[in-house]
């Protein structure tokens, strides 16, 4: 029976991370994947699909030019499905490619096929063939992701009722789609088809959206959904779908109201894919949501030898951390030293406009007794902005009033998850307002928006006194300079 100082099930984001950062310390290695290629949830059907699709629905439609030309304006007249789809496939053959030579160079074997526990040292992998191969292990990691939340009242046909994962083989565009769920993935897909002059209708039973966004940033993207039409229906529980014989659907709500879509995307949640791992017999269990509970700082299960980590975890489910949860939990395997990630860490999501933030909320800094003070800058208050035609695009930093150090930084509009990562090193390094105040900005650049929030909040602020010393040092100055 092949043994292995390693076994990753799975070759998403933390698997990778994980499988070459073991192998980088000489241990044997492998990686066992279902799919038809390596690269997992993130690389098929999550991260690396729908931000390509974004960005081939942002170019072919004009978007970013639209605040100079018109709402009418468009690179492509008519996009077809096929044009989206053509980027999509080019883009994900290259990310399998890159992750084929990283395995490759590093030493790392790989197996297709399914994996499931027989005890808990011991798995059995079925390939496509049905061949059956039995393997052991010192160490396992499981990170195998998620699948989409598909619920029985919902009737799935892949064409006209899809979940997340089946839009991305979409063979038409709609002229009219609801989303069911406007948690990060559904408000991704809204807002991009949306952009393509889709009528979009977001369903949501709870009263409010991205609850972890500072609430501020969030009522200036509402703002901007609904100023291009889309229709938001927020504390709307959906009661029922129905397809009529003509193939019409129709969507009745709880409070009365129904919406009669195209297509429907239902994207309310996500399910841990653990169902096929036999976990009884490792003598571990996951939650209703199939998901692992696993220690925070080393990513260790209940079972010693078991790690977890990405999506299957829960939150905060991004592909950034969860190369960081595979990175730290196969060094921990091996007892090798592993820096913890800093407490703060940036959340992107990759919808139309885009929205970023990293710290503490507004809400949050309130709920903590922090005496604070907010800076505020928008875009069209930048030289930069005026170029690329911006008239929305929103930053909210925020301050300590006591050490004036940066608490946190939150950001929605072009470009956001590119810029966040300025307030994110002056925020881990513990810098305060006057990095920002008294540092120079290139010019002309979206970046400007820090110095215009961070002046924002100076004006605001109460002006500290100089001390004692600091009166003794300019005393010193003015005296040497006068000899």
């Amino acid at each position: 029976m092949p043994h292995y100082d390693m076994i990753v099930i799975g070759s998403g984001p933390a698997g990778r991370r994980a499988a070459i950062q073991a192998a980088k310390f000489g241990k044997s290695v492998l990686v066992v994947e279902k799919g038809r290629r390596v690269g997992g949830v993130s690389v098929h059907t999550g991260t690396i699909p729908s931000k390509t699709l974004r960005e081939t629905v942002l170019n072919l439609s004009g978007w970013r030019e639209r605040g100079f030309y018109g709402r009418a304006y468009r690179v492509k007249q008519d996009i077809a499905a096929d044009d989206l789809l053509e980027r999509l496939h080019m883009t994900l053959n290259h990310e399998v490619e890159v992750l084929e030579h990283q395995f490759a160079r590093n030493g790392v074997q790989t197996l297709k096929g399914t994996a499931r526990f027989l005890t808990s040292q011991i798995i059995e992998v079925v390939g496509e063939d049905d061949q059956v191969v039995q393997l052991t292990a010192d160490k396992y990691i499981l990170a195998v992701g998620t699948a989409p939340f598909r619920p029985d009242y919902v009737p799935f046909d892949g064409k006209t009722v899809v979940d997340s994962d089946e839009i991305l083989d979409l063979a038409y565009l709609p002229r009219s789609m609801a989303v069911i769920g406007a948690g990060v993935i559904g408000v991704e897909y809204a807002t991009i088809m949306s952009a393509l002059d889709v009528k979009v209708t977001l369903i949501e039973p709870r009263d409010t959206m991205l609850d972890f966004v500072d609430r501020e940033l969030m009522d200036e993207f509402r703002h901007e959904l609904r100023d291009r039409g889309m229709a938001l229906r927020f504390g709307s529980k959906v009661q029922q779908i129905d397809r009529s014989a003509s193939g019409k659907l129709t969507i009745k709500l709880e409070n009365g109201r129904q919406v009669c879509p195209e297509m429907i995307l239902f994207a309310a949640g996500r399910m841990g894919a653990t169902g096929s791992l036999n976990l009884e017999a490792c003598g571990l269990e996951g939650d209703h949501r199939g998901r692992l509970t696993v220690n925070p700082q080393s990513f260790q299960t209940d079972v010693s030898h078991i790690y977890a980590v990405g999506d299957v975890i829960g939150f905060p489910s991004l592909a950034s951390t969860s190369m960081e949860q595979g990175r730290i939990a196969a060094c921990h395997a091996f007892d090798e030293v592993a820096q913890e990630p800093p407490a703060f860490f940036p959340y992107g999501i990759y919808s139309v406009p885009e929205i970023s933030t990293i710290g503490l909320t507004e809400q949050e800094a309130e709920e903590k007794k922090i005496p604070y003070e907010c800076g505020v800058a928008r875009f069209r208050e930048t030289s930069r902005g005026h170029i690329m035609g911006l008239h929305s695009g929103f930053m909210k930093m925020i301050f300590s009033l006591e050490t004036r150090r940066l608490l946190g930084v939150h950001i929605v509009g072009e470009g956001a998850t590119e810029l966040i990562h300025i307030g994110q090193a002056v925020l881990n390094l513990e810098g305060t307002l006057d990095y920002f105040v008294q540092n120079t900005f290139n010019y002309p650049t979206l970046a400007e928006a820090y110095k215009i929030a961070a002046l924002d909040a100076w004006n605001r602020m109460p002006k500290a006194q100089p001390s004692t010393q600091t009166l003794q040092q300019i005393a010193e100055k003015i005296e040497k300079a006068a000899s």
